[in-house]
């Protein structure tokens, strides 16, 4: 039995949560809608085009590469282009669907439906070493929210911590007493700390599951950076109401409070480009959607007959926990007869990024370790195609660094040969000269072909979003939006090789079987010295120098020069990403967003009460007033 170093809960209410394995399927319902035939012609809309382009690309680089004889290196690049390109010309269809999706009105958001009976549901944060006014301050307005707008269901909140450092758990437990006398009368706040992180979040959830999880219909998981506006959190809970298939309803989480360039970035990216992909997905996944980890409803019985992850062997025969668990979780819903969907225009869902460039990859590295692990269970039993298709796709994302490395290395040595004599004629025919095919030609066609991938889904999401009149009206200057564009393509361009040699590490460092950390994750704005900036990049500097030399002194292509600078000069752009531009003068540089413009209720709300939440816990208490508290 689990053992508390603090409890503060209702009385238990255990519900069953019986072991699962990838090898056989348990009892599987029947779902009260089948599935439209439209749904065959989105998916075929999706995928037909983008394997096809792809075999086109591959069959004109065969050509070229089997000029003189097919070896086993032009078979090995050409596994790898097709490898480096099926993921970008997806992307690009999936943009297509997002348009006409759009264009369609074929996803929309539900409505609340005030006819339906009450529901219990459970807010779920569980936290880890975060820092305390931050957690219970984004808590606390989301409860005040939720009592202006609860549309008659009842909500719980439950704060699940595994901390482990005694001086944040006691400012937890403090940050509870008072968000609990201080919170609206009608809203219940709970609070446990588990003494061991058994299984980390997976095992903290079971543990709520197992042991109060029948006295809620549904249950919202939340991470500890999320927000949701009460508007969002019921509007979840009226979806999964008017759909008795769902058994897991996923929001598009924004993001939000990035203060440094680096994350000015992703935030710009997500809010601008992010939304035609996650349009795109819901038009082709459907009932099959997946699964983010946080700001979903999920019906709590359906989660519990269905979802309990089994361990993996390691290679050395240990017991491995899955660390990317919410695609497995959505993949084991699913094969259960249950829906997992996406709502990707439901608004008021919140999420933050890692703020500098070296926090981020160590982010990627732990997702990098557990999509890795979704290779080993691709075959397992009772998944549905597109579950299937969602875990290798979270593969495919990291493991497309490693080819594109590969790619970047064969190309720098393009044309590069010992054997100076080149002939012209072939014996068979002496008197007509056989011209050997120049690169420059494949290699525009490859560069016009990738970038246009590339570019697409991020050209297409911005005129449509700037065509809104939101956005006209947060911008107020379409020179400003335009110039925020094309910052942040260029810092993009930047880093995009820095993060390539990162992603292949972390993929070669997954596949020799290492075992990767679980630390919470840096929020703060505060960047690194440049030692500890050296330590971390060196590798792709001493790459990108040497790809400089053999430019300058070895006839390696120049094509490459853009990866090689990039490289080089990771520590500075490093340095760089932390760089706070808030409140830079040149307002391009600030990557506004509409949400950074135009600060959403929720969010301003959320900000007052973490910074109340912070004097209380910072201010030094009597020991009276300890000891009462």
């Amino acid at each position: 039995m689990t053992q508390y170093a603090a409890t503060h809960m209702p009385e238990r209410a255990p519900l069953n949560m019986p072991k699962q394995t990838f090898s056989k399927v348990g009892s599987r319902r029947g779902m009260h809608k089948r599935a439209r035939p439209t749904v065959l012609l989105w998916r075929i809309a999706a995928f037909v085009p983008s394997i096809a382009l792809t075999f086109v690309l591959c069959l004109s680089v065969m050509r070229y590469l089997s000029f003189g004889g097919v070896s086993a290196i032009d078979i090995l690049v050409l596994g790898l282009v097709a490898l480096s390109t099926v993921w970008l010309v997806f992307s690009a269809t999936n943009a297509c669907l997002g348009l006409l999706s759009l264009a369609l009105g074929n996803v929309r958001a539900a409505k609340p439906q005030l006819s339906h009976s009450q529901r219990d549901v459970a807010l779920l944060m569980p936290v880890y070493n975060e820092t305390p006014w931050d957690v219970f301050g984004n808590a606390s307005a989301m409860l005040r929210e939720l009592s202006d707008n609860s549309g008659g269901d009842r909500y719980a909140l439950f704060i699940l911590s595994d901390t482990r450092d005694p001086k944040t758990a006691i400012l937890e437990e403090r940050a509870f007493h008072k968000l609990r006398e201080n919170c609206c009368p009608n809203t219940d706040v709970y609070y446990r700390r588990r003494k061991d992180n058994t299984d980390k979040k997976v095992g903290n959830i079971t543990d709520w599951v197992e042991n109060w999880g029948a006295a809620h219909d549904a249950m919202v998981v939340l991470d500890a950076d999320s927000l949701m506006s009460g508007s969002a959190i019921h509007q979840l809970t009226r979806a999964l109401a008017d759909d008795p298939d769902a058994g897991l309803i996923q929001s598009r989480p924004m993001l939000i409070g990035a203060q440094t360039l680096f994350g000015r970035v992703q935030q710009f990216s997500n809010s601008v480009y992010g939304w035609l992909v996650a349009e795109g997905l819901a038009s082709w996944s459907q009932h099959e959607g997946n699964y983010w980890g946080h700001n979903a409803i999920i019906r709590t019985r359906a989660f519990a007959e269905s979802a309990r992850l089994p361990h993996l062997k390691g290679w050395r025969g240990d017991s491995r926990l899955l660390l990317s668990h919410d695609f497995v979780e959505a993949g084991m819903l699913r094969r259960a007869g249950w829906a997992v969907r996406l709502l990707p225009r439901l608004g008021g869902s919140y999420e933050e990024t890692p703020q500098t460039l070296i926090d981020y990859v160590v982010r990627d590295r732990r997702w990098c370790h557990g999509n890795m692990q979704h290779l080993r269970i691709l075959a397992a039993s009772g998944f549905h195609v597109i579950s299937r298709f969602h875990l290798l796709l979270g593969a495919l994302a990291f493991l497309m660094s490693p080819a594109w490395l590969a790619v970047t290395i064969l190309w720098a040595f393009v044309g590069v040969t010992d054997d100076t004599a080149i002939s012209y004629f072939s014996p068979a025919n002496p008197l007509m000269p056989i011209w050997q095919q120049t690169t420059d030609n494949m290699v525009w066609f490859f560069l016009l072909f990738i970038y246009g991938m590339l570019l697409f889904p991020k050209m297409a999401g911005a005129v449509i979003f700037g065509f809104q009149p939101q956005t006209r009206a947060a911008y107020g200057s379409t020179r400003l939006f335009v110039g925020s564009m094309a910052v942040e393509l260029l810092l993009s361009v930047l880093y995009a090789p820095i993060m390539m040699v990162h992603h292949t590490i972390a993929a070669l460092s997954a596949f020799a079987g290492r075992k990767s950390g679980w630390a919470p994750q840096n929020r703060n704005e505060e960047g690194y010295g440049w030692l500890q900036s050296l330590r971390f990049h060196w590798i792709e500097t001493v790459f990108g120098c040497a790809l400089l030399g053999g430019i300058l002194f070895a006839d390696i292509s120049a094509w490459i020069l853009p990866i090689a600078i990039s490289l080089a000069a990771a520590v500075p752009l490093s340095k760089l990403s932390s760089i706070s531009v808030a409140n830079a003068t040149a307002r391009v540089l600030r990557l506004d967003t509409p949400h950074t413009l135009i600060e959403p209720k929720i969010v301003a709300l959320a900000r007052s009460e973490r910074a109340w939440m912070k004097s209380v816990l910072t201010e030094t208490p009597s020991p009276q007033r300890i000891a009462a508290e």
